[in-house]
């Protein structure tokens, strides 16, 4: 890996994005570092030298896909700093939507780990990707409910559970046709995509209780029978 660092940015770019491409078409599998050396001009050799072998090339690449998230969503956490809670997650989701649009081979490795079971340390990396939306959502809630804008009586862990759950589905909806559930996600114009954003708020702000529910305990006892509890003040 040391190695590898030492080369010029410029080819270090392209050998990532050369990776990205290969492991995003053809899963780990079926990638081949022979194809790989092939479209970049250089030996497998210089590969193995850089990564030691397919798999720490994979790691090393995950890890850059890692990256690019923090990047995207410090951004975002830096320009809501003063928003409320549903602000904060309105543009979390549209800063999703915006990645996938910006990096899609990198979000298509993604749903071929979910999707395909042939990955190395699958369970292991899928594992991170849930820690690190813990770790970004949990801030989130937590100020949520010191300033009042969400419900006290909820447990902090089931909010994040459910926003990760949830956002997580969104967000595949934009590439993967049978997810969509016929809310125009997949491939959706932009003006779509946050019709349905703002659907999703009003769902977080107000829960789905009905007006037949008449006290607080049979509206949390109907959400919670329903599995979304209504976390709005």
């Amino acid at each position: 890996m040391d190695r590898f660092m030492r080369l010029q940015a410029p080819k270090r770019e392209r050998i990532v994005e050369a990776a990205v491409e290969e492991f995003s078409r053809h899963g780990f599998r079926q990638a081949s570092l022979n194809r790989l050396a092939e479209s970049l001009g250089i030996s497998k050799g210089s590969l193995f030298q850089y990564f030691g072998n397919k798999e720490g090339l994979f790691l090393f690449i995950f890890d850059h896909a890692v990256d690019l998230v923090r990047q995207r969503l410090a951004q975002v956490k830096q320009h809501t700093a003063e928003k409320d809670f549903f602000e904060k997650i309105r543009q979390s989701l549209l800063a999703g939507v915006d990645f996938i649009q910006r990096h899609p081979r990198v979000y298509r490795i993604y749903l071929k780990m979910l999707f395909q079971e042939d990955f190395p340390l699958r369970d292991t990396l899928l594992q991170r990707v849930r820690f690190f939306s813990a770790e970004y959502l949990r801030p989130i809630v937590l100020r949520g409910m010191a300033r009042g804008e969400l419900r006290s009586d909820v447990d902090p862990d089931c909010v994040v559970f459910f926003l990760d759950a949830v956002m997580d589905r969104f967000l595949q909806a934009h590439c993967v046709s049978f997810l969509d559930g016929g809310t125009g996600l997949y491939e959706g114009a932009r003006d779509v995509t946050e019709r349905v954003i703002d659907d999703f708020i009003k769902v977080l702000h107000g829960g789905l209780a009905g007006d037949g529910v008449t006290s607080h305990a049979e509206g949390t006892a109907h959400a919670s029978h329903i599995g979304v509890p209504a976390f709005g003040s």
